[in-house]
């Protein structure tokens, strides 16, 4: 495996943690901690107990991962419904 080889997997986010970290509970029925990705961080992406994630692990630790999707849900949400007054 390069160094560069990544495993991404799906999971659900089952607890919040301090500093932008959630624990998430893997398809594979693993916890591990994981942090948002830069993009998601930059674009003030939400994320909650209960939503669907990808993760993006390292073969090197497999108890820490990047939260690098969140699922959309149908339903869930205000969908843009508030808007930062300027």
């Amino acid at each position: 495996m390069a160094k560069e080889d990544v495993l991404t997997l799906d999971g659900q986010i089952d607890e919040i943690l301090p500093d932008g970290r959630f624990g998430v509970m893997l398809e594979n029925d693993h916890r591990i901690i994981a942090y948002t990705a830069g993009k998601m961080r930059k674009f003030r992406i939400r994320s909650i107990v209960g939503d669907r994630v990808k993760v993006e692990m390292t073969p090197y630790d497999l108890t820490k991962g990047r939260i690098v999707f969140r699922e959309k849900v149908a339903g869930g949400g205000a969908g843009g419904a508030f808007k930062k007054r300027r």
